[in-house]
């Protein structure tokens, strides 16, 4: 298997995007899959590499990345080293983000161009990266198929359920701060996502993205997300019923945790992960 790690391919604002790629050498181009992470996530979250490798040995060039404004950095891809990046972040950073990473992924001058089927081209996104997704697809004609990983259904993190009081504070001091549970890191948020919301709601618009799509489209949602609830997946749903609505008994991030140093995923990951191979296999 070819594995290529930390590519730079762009920048953002001066903010690098880095990306991994993974392929077998089957000496014929493939269907491609590019990954968008969550809120509060990077591409290696997890072990992802794992899940990447699945993905490259069922037949699919496999790319994932890290949002130029995610707090990580070149050096430190897996570490929120880069506050400053991540508290300047915004919904419409990342749907730029990932135009360019498509871009490069699909550009001839891209040197794993031969492997790549620029006719079939796939987003996959976790939580908040799957509201990207769909929102990309929905501006972009060249993804042909579209499959989430808890979804959220509004660009709303992780402001969304908020007391008026405290998005008032936060216009007011121009900053915030949300705890990061695993890293006890006080991740800082400028007063300018929630600006950047309110001056671009019909780009970020996910159920109107959803009513315009005619793509095959796939939610996979934990019944027990606590972070955003099968509720959610639920909306998706009914705002685009022709999608297809996977449910397993389990939590946000489908029994994973950072770091993940096992050589194999959990039952619910893994149950996901064949069912997303499958979907992309028939788009």
């Amino acid at each position: 298997m070819h594995i290529n790690k930390n590519i730079l391919i762009g920048n953002n604002g001066g903010k690098s995007i880095i990306a991994d790629i993974f392929y077998l050498h089957t000496g014929q181009p493939k269907p491609v899959i590019i990954y968008s992470h969550g809120f509060n996530g990077f591409k290696d979250w997890g072990n992802f590499d794992l899940i990447a490798g699945q993905f490259a040995s069922a037949g699919f060039v496999f790319i994932k990345f890290n949002f130029s404004h995610n707090g990580t950095s070149p050096e430190h891809p897996e570490e929120f080293v880069d506050l400053e990046a991540f508290a300047n972040n915004s919904y419409t950073k990342e749907l730029d983000d990932l135009g360019k990473v498509i871009d490069w992924a699909l550009s001839s001058e891209n040197e794993h161009a031969d492997q790549i089927d620029r006719n079939r081209l796939y987003l996959l996104g976790h939580s908040l990266g799957g509201g990207i997704s769909i929102l990309k697809a929905a501006e972009d004609e060249r993804v042909k198929a579209v499959a989430t990983w808890a979804s959220v259904h509004k660009c709303k993190t992780p402001w969304g359920g908020w007391p008026t009081d405290k998005v008032i504070e936060w216009k007011e001091k121009g900053i915030a701060y949300v705890s990061n549970s695993r890293t006890k890191q006080e991740m800082p948020l400028n007063y300018q996502l929630y600006e950047d919301y309110q001056n671009n709601r019909d780009r970020l618009d996910i159920q109107d993205a959803l009513q315009k799509l005619e793509i095959p489209l796939l939610f996979c949602h934990g019944i027990d997300d606590t972070s955003v609830p099968v509720e959610k997946a639920y909306d998706l749903h009914r705002w685009q019923p022709s999608a297809e609505l996977f449910l397993v008994p389990s939590d946000h991030v489908f029994g994973r945790k950072h770091p993940w140093t096992e050589n194999h995923l959990p039952k619910a990951m893994q149950e996901v992960v064949d069912h997303t191979i499958e979907f992309f296999g028939g788009a």
